[in-house]
């Protein structure tokens, strides 16, 4: 691979499907991967690091970002909850001379999905059922039951772009889901 020539790995899923343990996973497996970090607006959790989790930014300072045309994609998950992929970031990426992987939501699994073309692979990573996906986000201890709700009723809409996706992962066991993520991946990445 050239430098500045790298492929793009797209996980998307609804909130608690274990898109992000598979990601962590992959990026352990010595692949030439690096993780894609995103831009949002949300309020930083107690164990995230700003440009380490997330690029967090102010409202005013993602719009800004909008209207000079710096993102991939971008969108406004809830009201004035902005989450995007900066251009600057996959270039970096690129330019050290590895293939990038995202850990996106749905919409914005489709959109780098369409920006990258084949230069792509675009994964969903489809929770069991919506019962298992209520108690992975219960057990996260980090959203209140109006939260969990919201992200609940997302999800029920989410599952239905499964099919806009290259792959369906369906992570019932997370061992299982891991390996079926390292196939696919060395299968595109062609090692």
């Amino acid at each position: 691979m050239k430098k500045g020539e790298g492929k793009a790995i797209i996980f998307s899923a609804p909130s608690g499907a274990g898109k992000t343990t598979i990601v962590h996973y992959l990026l352990r497996q010595g692949f030439n991967l690096q993780f894609s970090i995103s831009a949002t607006t949300r309020k930083k959790r107690p164990a995230e690091k700003d440009q380490r989790d997330y690029y967090f930014l102010s409202i005013d300072d993602f719009k800004k970002k909008i209207d000079n045309q710096e993102f991939v994609e971008w969108e406004e998950v809830y009201k004035d909850h902005f989450y995007g992929t900066l251009l600057a970031e996959v270039e970096k990426i690129w330019a050290e001379g590895k293939h990038v992987i995202f850990d996106v939501d749905v919409v914005g699994g489709i959109s780098l999905k369409h920006f990258f073309k084949e230069n792509s692979l675009s994964v969903f990573v489809k929770p069991p059922n919506i019962e298992t996906l209520r108690e992975r986000l219960e057990k996260r201890h980090t959203e209140t039951e109006k939260s969990i709700e919201r992200r609940i009723s997302k999800a029920e809409i989410e599952m239905k772009y499964a099919k806009h996706f290259d792959y369906i992962l369906t992570n019932d066991d997370l061992l299982t889901a891991f390996q079926e993520a390292k196939i696919i991946t060395k299968k595109f990445l062609n090692i």
